[in-house]
């Protein structure tokens, strides 16, 4: 009986379905374990070989842990909402929605072809308004919620309303956008318009003016990742940087509870210090500079004690100061400077090393000497840090020193031994000097005091500082969540609960209005039923991706976004898979959307992600053809030295073992119907290398071509195969034959002639010491996500069952085991084959027993003055006054000692002799 892949993978994914074998219920006899991949944007590209990598680490320790005997929740669905359909509706005139159903129905077709054993039962699609109602209830909740500083929590709008009207902002301490102060009276003498306007200085979700990245060509607000080099990634348009009115949530004042709950957390230390960096803790002062006008404005800075080495000032582009600050003679120059730094994001700001900037024309005196200090603009200053502006210390700071060098600006040295010709700036030990008052303390003792001056001076006061800023949340588009807020009298309001989803309106186009207004704006009667207008932005792709395993926990409930029950039982993710591009990004809104959710009761842990594991990226390997210039004949890679050639990338799937398909090259591409060879051995060898797959280097696998030649099972075992996990390997089809020749070969121990045949004799010492290395190097690998080396030693394993010609039922069936989580297939046909009734799935994951692995024997190495001359087998129990008595009795040991006593005999247990003659 062959091994028919194809048959044997519908047969069985039809079963798994038709049963419901991954259906998961709260099960409170099974300890819980919840495993989650980070969910696709379905592009109609569907999925390339690099893409299943995560899915099947996840799915190899869901079935692990359903064997040995957890309830295991394992969900999937889709991000569904983004840019890309979009830009297809506006090419197209297509809706969104068809577009992404139809990506959604082909990742599912393919997803379903590779054996993951996710309960689909759970699925969930952000453009679901079924779904979406969930990502709205809660802006609405956090838009009637502020966050109480001194509590460390968010609490209701109403509470706060109350407090202002007792007590003003007397003794509150607030997350803010604004610092504010006034008294009850104040409070309740204003219109019901000017309190909506102070609440949203306190808002967790607030409308507030900030800096974006704007395209005028798409008429959106584009995420940093969305643009490079000025200009966006999809359709290459122009970015500028524009403050606009956006909708925002209040990320910063989670700042520290984020960064002490990474503490807790099963996550690489290098992703933990990608968060923490993110975020950003410094402790600092803020220092108030005036100008030779009486104007006065604020820095912060971390180095107070550097305060005796500032030469200069510096402003971010953005600054509010920077309209005021600057000269009518200098207004020109910095009109166009500020124009040339609209079209780079902060990101690649802070990327680029390069020097810029542009004199303001204005001075700052210093506030202990009075010194006057030139106030320059530059891009390397950002307005979301800080203040916005700098005092700056060349001697001290990297950045601070080229822009000096570049613009011939005075240079103080402070601290004793840093050498500022070799931009030396490590100002962590050493002795102040040129400092003031501040000369002869160490850099510690300098710190603290010169904050203690700042603020003894009332010069300013000492802060805790954060990098991490408030996200901009709303975009300028058609295809995303629909903001359930209206406006009455030009302030936000939010519709009640009850009308919640929101659904999407039609609209004739998916373009801007006319007049500048999102597509949203296009709707008939986009109002509510008051006649109300209705918010035009939709909120961004991580709106829907911020809480979704929460929603996997009961997807169906149309009551809440979780029920207590199912919350309190599945609590959190327990291991979590996904790429590094989400190291900041959706770990940080995830890690605040959830702790906000903690905050009003809804999620009962405080982090959703217990454990998190990055996969590395499957890179392509391209092949290359090398075309004869000026000609349309192709030479075979060894001879390219002996032309004049042009290598061009040729489609991997024509592409055998680096072989190339003459036929389907020429069918490949009508530019090559007539090409011609020149061959090696009657051969066309390609060239290759390693690169990122994608479409324009043709060198994208897709799944469904090696599930059809190989077989699911081979491309779960070779994915895991290619290397560890985490890191990025180059995707290789050399490789695939051996490892489905592994399965060919483990479907053999089950049949001979032929025929299904197993025994029921009971196995031998060997075979169970083969079977019980393979369990305990499986349970390890697993359990440390070493899957390589666990399809190495399945390998090994059926090599010696085969040579030992075992067929035995107690050893095949665990070995079975074993192997389901990685290819389920063939593990659950020959499980049935056995006569098990039951899916292989539910069965009991075997220990391993240390008794079978414990050697009989050991061979040493009898050595004479270190070199080796014979070996001699001795049992485990052999002492060593047994072991030197027969080797200095044994005939060969005569001839090496030739009548000499020995000196030593040294024993090394289990491995060597040594006799020193």
């Amino acid at each position: 009986m062959e091994y028919n892949f194809g048959e044997i993978e519908k047969r069985w994914q039809q079963y798994w379905n038709e049963h419901e074998v991954y259906r998961v219920t709260e099960e409170t006899s099974k300890p819980k374990f919840y495993v989650l991949d980070m969910f696709p944007y379905p592009s109609g590209a569907g999925l390339h070989v690099g893409h299943p990598l995560g899915y099947i680490a996840s799915d190899i320790y869901s079935r692990y842990k359903r064997l040995k005997g957890f309830n295991v929740l394992h969900p999937m669905g889709y991000d569904a909402y983004g840019l890309p359909a979009e830009q297809y509706a506006i090419q197209t005139g297509q809706h969104p929605a068809i577009t992404t159903r139809n990506n959604i129905a082909r990742y599912r077709e393919q997803l379903d072809k590779l054996g993951f054993s996710y309960d689909w039962s759970r699925e969930v699609q952000t453009c679901d308004p079924q779904y979406y109602k969930w990502t709205q209830w809660a802006f609405i909740r956090m838009f009637h919620s502020y966050y109480c500083n001194q509590a460390q929590q968010a609490r209701p709008i109403s509470e706060l309303v109350e407090l202002f009207s007792r007590q003003g902002t007397e003794g509150l301490d607030l997350a803010c956008s604004e610092p504010m102060s006034f008294t009850a009276a104040e409070w309740n003498g204003k219109s019901e318009k000017d309190q909506q306007e102070i609440l949203m200085n306190y808002r967790i979700a607030y409308l507030g003016d900030t800096l974006v990245n704007w395209c005028p060509q798409l008429g959106t607000v584009l995420a940093n990742d969305e643009v490079s080099e000025g200009l966006s990634i999809r359709g290459g348009y122009p970015v500028e940087q524009k403050k606009m009115r956006q909708w925002c949530l209040r990320v910063s004042a989670y700042a520290q509870r984020l960064l002490d709950g990474l503490d807790g957390l099963d996550w690489s230390d290098s992703l933990k210090e990608t968060q923490r960096n993110w975020i950003g803790r410094s402790v600092g002062a803020v220092i108030n500079f005036k100008t030779a006008d009486d104007f006065s404005f604020d820095i912060f800075t971390t180095r107070a004690d550097t305060i005796f080495g500032v030469t200069f000032m510096v402003l971010a582009p953005e600054s509010e100061l920077v309209d005021r600050l600057t000269t009518p003679g200098q207004r020109e120059a910095v009109d166009a400077y500020l124009l040339r730094t609209k079209k780079r994001t902060e990101r690649e700001r802070i990327a680029d090393k390069s020097v810029s900037g542009v004199f303001s024309g204005s001075y700052a005196l210093h506030p202990f000497t009075g010194e006057k200090l030139p106030i320059w603009i530059s891009d390397y200053v950002l307005a979301g840090y800080g203040t916005g502006a700098i005092m700056a210390v060349p001697a001290h700071d990297s950045r601070d020193y080229a822009f000096a060098k570049h613009f011939n600006l005075p240079i103080i040295p402070l601290i004793e031994g840093c050498d500022v010709s070799e931009e030396s700036f490590d100002a962590k030990e050493g002795i102040m000097i040129n400092s003031g008052f501040l000369n002869g303390l160490t850099v510690k003792e300098a710190i603290t005091k010169a904050i203690e001056e700042v603020e003894n001076r009332n010069l300013g006061y000492r802060k805790v500082n954060f990098r991490l800023r408030d996200a901009i949340f709303s975009r300028q588009r058609y295809w995303g969540e629909p903001f359930p807020v209206y406006y009455k009298d030009g302030m936000p309001y939010t519709l009640d609960e009850s009308e919640l989803p929101l659904e999407l309106p039609e609209v004739d186009k998916y373009l801007p209005t006319e007049t500048g207004e999102p597509p949203l704006g296009r709707a008939k009667n986009w109002k509510t039923k008051e006649g109300y207008p209705l918010e035009l932005s939709t909120m961004p792709g991580f709106a829907g991706s911020s809480a979704y395993y929460l929603r996997y926990m009961d997807p169906r409930n149309d009551q809440t976004l979780v029920s207590e029950e199912a919350n309190r039982y599945w609590r959190n993710v327990d291991l979590y898979i996904g790429g590094t591009e989400h190291a900041t990004g959706h770990l940080i809104y995830s890690r605040f959307w959830n702790k906000f959710l903690f905050d009003i009761g809804v999620s009962c842990e405080e982090e959703p992600f217990k454990k998190l594991v990055n996969q590395g990226m499957i890179q392509g390997r391209s092949n290359f053809v090398y075309r004869i210039k000026g000609t349309n004949t192709f030479v075979s890679y060894n001879l390219k030295g002996e032309y004049d050639v042009t290598p061009i990338h040729v489609d991997v799937n024509i592409v055998h073992n680096d072989l190339l398909d003459l036929k389907a090259f020429r069918s490949w591409n009508p530019e090559y119907s007539d090409a011609e060879f020149i061959l090696e051995d009657g051969k066309y060898i390609c060239g290759w290398a390693v690169e990122k797959m994608s479409k324009s280097m043709f060198n994208v696998v897709n799944p469904d071509v090696i599930v059809e030649k190989y077989g699911a099972d081979t491309l779960r075992l070779y994915e895991m195969f290619l290397g560890p996990l985490e890191l990025s390997k180059p995707w290789d089809t050399n490789g695939i034959d051996g490892v489905h020749r592994f399965l060919r070969k483990l479907w053999n121990l089950f049949h001979a002639n032929g025929e299904f045949s197993v025994s029921d004799e009971e196995p031998t010492r060997e075979e169970l010491k083969s079977l019980h290395k393979l369990i305990r190097k499986v349970t390890f690998d697993i359990e440390n996500f070493s899957f390589n080396t666990s399809v190495s030693a399945f390998m090994i394993c059926v090599n010696e069952l085969s040579q030992l010609k075992c067929n035995k039922r107690a050893i095949l069936g665990d070995l079975l085991i074993c192997l389901a989580p990685f290819a389920p297939h063939i593990a659950e046909e020959l499980w049935h084959k056995l006569g098990n009734r039951e899916t292989i799935c539910d069965a009991t994951f075997p220990e391993v027993n240390e008794a079978y692995l414990k050697e009989d024997t050991f061979a040493y190495a009898i050595s004479f003055n270190g070199k080796s001359r014979f070996v001699l087998e001795f049992g485990a129990d052999a002492t060593n006054a047994e072991i030197e008595k027969v080797v200095l009795e044994h005939p060969q040991s005569q001839k090496w000692l030739d009548g000499k006593a020995p000196k030593k005999v040294i024993i090394v247990p289990r491995k060597i002799v040594n006799v020193v003659i």
